[in-house]
């Protein structure tokens, strides 16, 4: 069992928890999620379980670039992502400061939607991001409204919209992105 890394509960909503992603343990879930039509701007629709473990354990290498599984009451409810804006291609898109920390994450999908869902599990995601650093970026696909929309609503200042470059290297390929920066500073 992976070790949680954050835990907090949020009142009236429940308990979140962050803990690693296991690839090989994670992977079934993790594929019933990125492969939703909702879940196209993740950029994963289409890929095998065996893909996104491949995703996943590549990720796992790395000391820049870190997935968690959330979970609310031991529920899983999201995917959250954190980098090194440094060592990403964001950096070529805006001026890094030190304490920067890069996120993506991704809401599990729900039969039943709750109003504020989202809101009030961002409240712990940024309370752990932010626990050593001192500012978020995110980069939505510019395309993503709701997202951005999102963004705002959580607080962040709308920064420019970039064209973050290719990456294709034997382990990952990122096709090019339109994408609008955002960032929330502690």
């Amino acid at each position: 069992m992976t070790t949680a890394v954050h835990v907090q509960t949020v009142e009236g909503f429940g308990t979140v928890t962050i803990r690693p992603v296991d690839p090989d343990r994670d992977a079934p879930l993790l594929h019933a999620w990125v492969n939703e039509e909702r879940s196209r701007f993740w950029g994963m629709t289409g890929t095998t379980v065996e893909q996104v473990r491949e995703v996943y354990a590549h990720l796992d290498s790395l000391t820049t670039h870190h997935g968690y599984l959330v979970s609310r009451d031991d529920e899983p409810v999201a995917l959250l992502q954190t980098y090194d804006p440094e060592a990403d291609r964001v950096s070529e898109c805006y001026e890094v400061l030190p304490g920067d920390i890069g996120v993506h994450f991704l809401i599990a999908p729900n039969a039943s939607p709750e109003p504020g869902f989202t809101g009030r599990l961002v409240t712990a995601l940024i309370a752990f991001t932010l626990k050593d650093r001192t500012r978020v970026v995110v980069e939505p696909d510019a395309d993503n409204e709701k997202a951005v929309a999102r963004m705002v609503r959580i607080g962040f200042e709308l920064g420019p919209e970039v064209v973050l470059p290719e990456v294709d290297l034997p382990e990952v390929f990122l096709p090019e992105k339109r994408a609008r920066l955002a960032f929330l500073s502690r």
